[in-house]
This record gives C-alpha cells, structure tokens and sequence, in this order.
C-alpha cells in the first residue's frame, strides 16, 4: 500500500494529497535549519564576542521552541488542516532567517533563530499526513521511506555548512536556508492538497479531546522510548562540535565531514523501517533499533576508555546510533499516532514536542558538562545512559499490549 494508492496523487496538483518528494522536502527543511549551521559555531562565538555556551543555546533554545510549538502545530492542524499551517510556518521561517542574516548580537540572533523553530511543522505535518490516508503498519513503512530521503540532510548539509564557513563565513549556512525556505514554500504551494477532511469544531473542542490522548498509557511509552532513544542523537547535535573541534582539534570543514556520518546509519535504519515494519511489526522493530542504538555506545565507551578518543572512534560509532533511530523512530512515531487515531495530528504534536523538549535538555546538558579540561568523556556517558534507559518504556508498551489483548 502506498500514499498513492488512497487515495491517489498527482505531483504539482494542490487538490491531492501532497507527493513523496514534497514530504521528503518539508521533514527535509526542518533537519538542515536544525544542523548545517553547526560546523559554525566555533567561528559564530568569536564574531559575536560571546561564549561557547551562549552560541550553543542556538541549538537547545532552538529545540526548546520546537518543543513547544509542537504542542499547538498538530492540534491547529487537525482544526484548520494540515496545508495552511504549512504554508504559514513556512513563511514564519523565510522572514526569521533574514533576521539572523542581519544579526548584529548574540541576542538578536537568538531571537530570530527561535522564531526559525517554526519549520519544524514540516516534521509534524508530513507524518500527520501520512497518517491521515493510511494504517499503522503501512504509515511506519512509509514514514520510514520518507525520513530516508530526509536522512540526507543531516548527511551531507554539516560538511556542506563547514565549506560554506570557510567561503562566505557562519552567514552562508544562513543563506543556504533562506534559499532552501523559499524553494520548499513554492513546492509546498503547488504539490500539498489538504488530507485532514474530517475537521470542525472549534479550538476549545479540539483541545478538550487531548485528555483522553493524554491519560493513554502506550501514548507514553511510545514518547518517552522516542525521546531516550534519539536523546544520545540531541546530545550529540549539542556536544559533538565542542568535541569536534576542542578536543580533537578539527577544523570547521573536517567537523563537518566527520559530523554527518551518523545520517549513514540513520538512512540505513530508515531503509531497513520502511522495508520491514509492515512485515515486522511496529513493537518488535522499536525493540530492535533500541538495542543497535544502545550497543552503539556500548562500543563507543569501551574503545573510548581503553584506546583513547579519535575522530574515527568518536564518529564511528555514532552511525550504530544513527541506525537504531532510524529503525525505531518511524514505527514508534506510528505508534504515537495510533493509540487515539483520530487525533493523529495531535498526537504527532505532543509527541514530537516530548521528544524534542527532552533533546533539548540533553543538547544543553551536553554542552553544559564539556570543558576544555573534561574531554569528550561526559559527553559519552550521557548517551551509554539514555540509550540503556530507551528500552524500559517499550517493555511496558509491550506488556500494556498484552494487558488489553487479554
């Protein structure tokens, strides 16, 4: 079963629901907005006369945000519908980014690097309208294809953010998103019709009907084995360009190729969800992806602890991480969607927002605890404990499951 099959679609007609590609796009702009920009950092705090850990707030204050509006962008969508809180977000985040682009302080920046938050709606909404055309097992699939094309960003967009740093300085990162912004805005208009047919009702009846998401216990143990699982990948995102360049000494091109190599294993894992969930099955594929992802940092401790921190261990094992989200995340996100189906938007909201408002505390825990003179060993023991506690949610699910089942 496919987006096509029910019901079908046409690329660049606004009265079907919107294409592979155009999903691809709009998860695609809210993962390069997230991490080109990295490799930036070092050379972002010197222009700005501040601290590491003032610049680094340009990522968890950023997550913290997407956090929040999380919340509100999928139950919006499922009042209004899914395209004219798309196309409005996209806007939001046209008009921030020329913001940053004329920054003058850190303060500034910040600000307009908040309001860029509000692209995240093309994670929430893409997965919202999948949900809307098809069942559990075939949206993970699908999810699953569509966060492979979208795991090229995160791939290749740190390498491409360190070259343009050392050309056009920290702005050009900028700029690649301002052209990105406008680009998907065109697409989004012509290629996304509206999936979410069956809305109504006011605001205050749209959010009446959140407590009963709420009180599902499998809602929450979908979330929280989200949010542990790809907490080791906020970690990273908040502590890995302080390790990068800091304690290993790289430069903002090499950060950047070094950076992308989890996205390897991450589209791997995406390949591997849309291939097999459906035939798998949704749970026994979360439980998989969770110990990869685990036994990843497994690694990364011992050879850290008995050969010492190098680029290629550090990195490398990252991909297990990458891989194991990728596996994971698609059939937990169907997951979340599925307990209350009829509040598929809301739950892709409530749900994005618990496992981005606990990214965001771990990328600012991260950078929080490196210090030139700790080295890159808090970092690593952080991600060995979220990636281990990820397994403990997904036991209950499971055991929640057969509770009802019986």
């Amino acid at each position: 079963m496919s987006i096509a099959a029910a019901p079908a679609t046409r690329f660049l007609d606004a009265t079907t629901p919107p294409t592979v590609a155009t999903l691809v796009a709009l998860a695609s702009i809210s993962a390069l907005a997230m991490n080109v920009f990295l490799p930036s950092l070092p050379s972002m705090t010197e222009y700005f006369g501040t601290d590491y850990a003032v610049m680094q707030l340009s990522v968890s204050l950023y997550l913290a945000v997407n956090a929040v509006l999380q919340l509100f962008v999928g139950a919006i969508s499922d009042r209004f519908g899914r395209r004219p809180v798309m196309l409005g977000a996209l806007i939001i985040f046209i008009l921030a980014t020329i913001g940053t682009l004329f920054a003058t302080s850190a303060f500034v920046f910040l600000m307009f690097r908040m309001l860029q938050a509000t692209v995240v709606s093309g994670i929430v909404l893409s997965r919202a309208s999948i949900r809307d055309v098809m069942g559990e097992a075939q949206a993970a699939s699908r999810i699953g294809y569509v966060t492979m094309g979208m795991a090229l960003v995160p791939m290749i967009a740190p390498a491409i953010g360190g070259l343009l740093d050392q050309v056009f300085g920290w702005r050009g990162s900028f700029g690649l998103m301002l052209i990105a912004g406008i680009a998907v805005l065109i697409l989004s208009w012509r290629d996304m019709g509206e999936t979410k047919h069956d809305r109504g009702g006011s605001m205050r009846a749209v959010f009446a009907e959140v407590p009963e998401l709420m009180r599902a216990r499998r809602f929450w143990g979908y979330c929280l084995t989200a949010m542990l699982a790809s907490g080791a990948f906020f970690a990273y995102l908040g502590g890995a360009p302080f390790v990068g360049s800091h304690v290993l000494g790289l430069s903002p091109a090499q950060l950047g190729l070094f950076f992308g190599a989890p996205a390897l294993g991450y589209a791997a894992g995406n390949f591997l969800a849309g291939r097999f969930s459906a035939r798998v099955g949704i749970n026994r594929m979360i439980l998989i992806g969770c110990i990869i992802g685990f036994g990843g940092m497994v690694l990364l401790l011992i050879l850290a602890l008995t050969l010492g921190l190098t680029a290629l261990v550090f990195f490398g094992c990252f991909v297990f991480t990458g891989l194991g989200n990728g596996m994971l995340l698609p059939s937990a996100t169907s997951g979340m969607m599925s307990v209350r189906p009829h509040l598929a938007g809301t739950a892709s909201g409530i749900g994005g927002a618990i496992l981005i408002g606990g990214g965001a505390g771990l990328s600012a825990l991260a950078g929080a605890l490196l210090t030139p003179e700790s080295g890159g060993m808090p970092l690593i023991w952080l991600l060995f404990t979220t990636t281990g506690l990820s397994l403990l949610p997904l036991f209950y699910v499971v055991r929640r499951e057969k509770q009802l089942s019986s």
